[in-house]
């Protein structure tokens, strides 16, 4: 689960991590006077659960008073990377004297949380990881010690973004602020991007980025209250409301399969034999017939899809399920595409049975199925 960066900043604050404060504004008219009362300078923000803003025009910095109500219009009439911008965040402009990047995430290859730091920030952390490697810091922290953090344990770290002592005792306090946050409110990534300088040298967090864990959010109201659903993609949230999960690909290969692993693997050898995916999406371990004719809606909404690969392997889920539940979308939906069908486990002989009058094609193994839905799409 995602948040808006002034929902960000205010748990920020919450944890002893300084911002320069800021406030969130609906509309243009709000904008203005939030802006008014903060004094200008201001920075318009704009709040989507996306990156690339400033690229986009979604941040702006406003001087006077007579390009306020304009500039705030123009921002809340953009769509970046697909989401419409419902928000801003009116920020005091500050000076900047230097920016640093510190995000706090989870490592699963080394099961700890790890502090990752570079002293140039303000940009893509992926593209100076990719350009200059030897910028990017770490500090890996195993979950008992991150309940208990020491300073003596963050110095050094914190002394590779700020070489001058006050600064660092002040990154300090923030890394501190981030374990705590992160492990009260069960985050999975904690970012500031840009951790500032001001002209009067204190440390600032510029720019805040968070993600919970979905799992985990049964035990935090609070941090459920946070969530936007304007802003989160309506697709995976109607496949979640179902039981799904599905994620939206460019592929012209529909896929339905039962568990996320498999389901990845069958992607991997589509794109192996020159197919491409158009989903992600898995039906996970239900047998319940309704979820197969919900999965076929969705696929279909995709017009670029010119077939449709369902590889099923029956453990929990049983494969004469499965079969009721692709007859019953064929007669309650319009699929005028061809399906192959790998159906392999529990029921699977009772599942070829019910399927076996169908003129959907039937694959043997994964290999076979995804050869043939790559060969079939490319032929056609």
């Amino acid at each position: 689960m995602k948040i808006h960066e002034y929902q960000a900043h205010a748990l920020f604050a919450e944890f002893g991590i300084p911002t320069p404060g800021g406030r969130m504004a609906a509309d243009a008219a709000t904008a203005a006077q939030t802006a008014q009362e903060l004094g200008l300078p201001v920075v318009l923000k704009a709040q989507v659960h996306s990156g690339g803003r400033g690229k986009a025009g979604g941040v702006k910095l406003i001087t006077t008073a007579a390009e306020l109500q304009p500039a705030a219009e123009k921002i809340l009439g953009l769509t970046i990377n697909g989401l419409p911008v419902r928000k801003l965040f009116v920020c005091p402009a500050i000076t900047v004297a230097s920016e640093s990047y510190l995000s706090l995430l989870i490592d699963r290859g080394q099961a700890t949380l790890t502090f990752i730091g570079c002293a140039d920030g303000g940009v893509e952390i992926e593209e100076t990881a990719k350009t200059s490697p030897e910028k990017i810091r770490r500090l890996a922290v195993r979950i008992a010690e991150a309940r208990h953090l020491s300073r003596e344990t963050c110095r050094p770290f914190a002394q590779l973004l700020f070489r001058e002592a006050g600064q660092a005792e002040a990154a300090i306090d923030i890394m501190l602020g981030m374990a705590k946050l992160f492990l009260a409110r069960d985050c999975s990534l904690v970012e500031i991007n840009p951790l500032v300088v001001d002209g009067r040298g204190k440390v600032l967090a510029l720019d805040g980025k968070i993600q919970f864990d979905d799992n985990a959010l049964f035990r935090h109201e609070e941090t459920e209250q946070l969530r936007d659903m304007d802003a989160e993609d309506r697709e995976e949230l109607e496949a979640k409301a179902a039981g799904l999960s599905f994620v939206r690909l460019e592929g012209n290969i529909g896929c339905m399969v039962n568990g996320a692993g498999l389901a990845m693997a069958t992607m991997d050898i589509i794109k192996y034999f020159g197919g491409k995916p158009a989903n992600f999406l898995d039906v996970g371990g239900s047998s319940n017939p309704n979820k197969i004719v919900d999965a076929f809606r969705m696929i279909l909404r995709d017009k670029q899809v010119k077939i449709i690969f369902i590889n099923i392997f029956g453990g929990i889920t049983r494969c004469d399920d499965v079969a009721r539940g692709i007859l019953a979308a064929r007669a309650q939906l319009t699929i005028d595409v061809p399906i192959i069908i790998r159906l392999v486990g529990t029921n699977e002989a009772q599942a070829r049975e019910l399927l076996g009058e169908s003129d959907m094609k039937v694959a043997l193994t994964l290999e076979e199925g995804a050869q043939m839905a790559a060969k079939w799409v490319q032929a056609l």
